[in-house]
């Protein structure tokens, strides 16, 4: 299969080429695509050198299937194009998300909605993904009423700049700086723009993205997101209120038994989930999974995923592949 990776420069796009080389995605052909100035640098893929081609060449090399990882304003631009061309999109950047006629897709909750007419498909936010891969089984076992989250993202949610900017500040080096206060011995509870209501613009996606990718707009979800100064790796603290009650072993049980999760819950050997552990897997962990005392029919969550694998290129390689099983690129 010939295969565009847009924005393969880039902190994902890069991880993008990682995933497909150690999932052994048929990829027969790989176009490497980024901005002008990146033109002709040189990527090496499997032990192979690709030189990088703007993303008006990439369209004229016809590519089965494109995935981008380049920013909302490069996916409006370009992605429509990519796919009047016939070519499948698989979008990382927020623009396509909220979009009623597009599918926001997470294989192992709703892999089940893609058809042959899918030209644009858009990979969610990455806290919002790690969060419905286990809310999922949960769901469909004790119906889900609703979700209090709180998140501590990696600077890696943010980019190259972030990554820089802590480094600098914990060598005590002055640099360019991609937030408003030091993030290094610091917590910033401010993830993208604030909005009218006083949530920010990542809270809003974890609560509207949830709804759509679950297919069920009666599940409440409140969020705060939080930037910590970890290197990789978000973290979410996850409160579930249930109409059906449940035991906790049965829970247990229940998320170790579902697709892509791990369960790490043993505290008598302090064994519990740390974004260091789940640092270049693909899988998303579990545990301090327990019984909210304060309320009926209400589980106690932890849960981490490498952001920059699951949280992103893993799920849009696996969105890639479940098109290829399936037939349809």
């Amino acid at each position: 299969m010939k295969v565009a990776v847009v924005g393969a420069t880039g902190l994902v796009g890069t991880e993008m080429l990682t995933v497909l080389a150690e999932r052994n995605f048929p990829v027969t052909e790989l176009i490497p695509v980024a901005s002008e100035r990146s033109k002709g640098k040189e990527i090496d893929f499997k032990g192979k050198k690709y030189k990088v081609v703007t993303p008006q060449e990439a369209i004229l090399l016809k590519p089965d299937v494109a995935l981008f990882s380049a920013g909302g304003s490069t996916s409006t631009e370009f992605a429509p194009l990519f796919a009047e061309a016939g070519i499948t999109v698989i979008d990382n950047s927020s623009a396509w998300r909220m979009d009623p006629s597009k599918k926001l897709v997470v294989p192992e909750v709703n892999g089940d909605v893609l058809t042959n007419d899918d030209k644009i498909i858009a990979n969610p936010n990455c806290s919002t993904i790690q969060m419905v891969v286990v809310m999922k089984p949960l769901h469909e076992k004790y119906k889900i009423k609703r979700v209090v989250v709180s998140t501590y993202q990696s600077v890696t949610g943010t980019g190259v700049k972030a990554v820089d900017q802590l480094m600098n500040e914990r060598n005590g080096v002055e640099g360019e700086k991609a937030y408003p206060y030091q993030i290094d011995l610091n917590v910033i509870p401010h993830i993208d723009v604030f909005q009218d209501n006083g949530y920010t613009k990542e809270e809003m996606k974890m609560i509207q993205e949830t709804n759509k990718i679950m297919s069920d707009d009666s599940i409440r979800v409140t969020a705060t997101t939080v930037r910590i100064p970890v290197m990789g790796g978000h973290s979410e603290s996850v409160n579930i209120e249930f109409e059906n009650d449940f035991d906790v072993n049965e829970v247990r049980e229940l998320l170790a038994a579902s697709e892509g999760i791990i369960v790490v819950d043993n505290p008598a050997n302090l064994e519990y989930p740390m974004p260091k552990d789940a640092h270049g897997k693909d899988e998303v962990f579990v545990g301090r999974i327990r019984r909210d005392e304060s309320q009926d029919k209400t589980l106690n969550l932890w849960i981490v995923a490498d952001n920059l694998r699951k949280g992103a290129a893993t799920n849009a390689v696996q969105i890639a592949e479940l098109l290829n099983k399936k037939g349809l690129v």
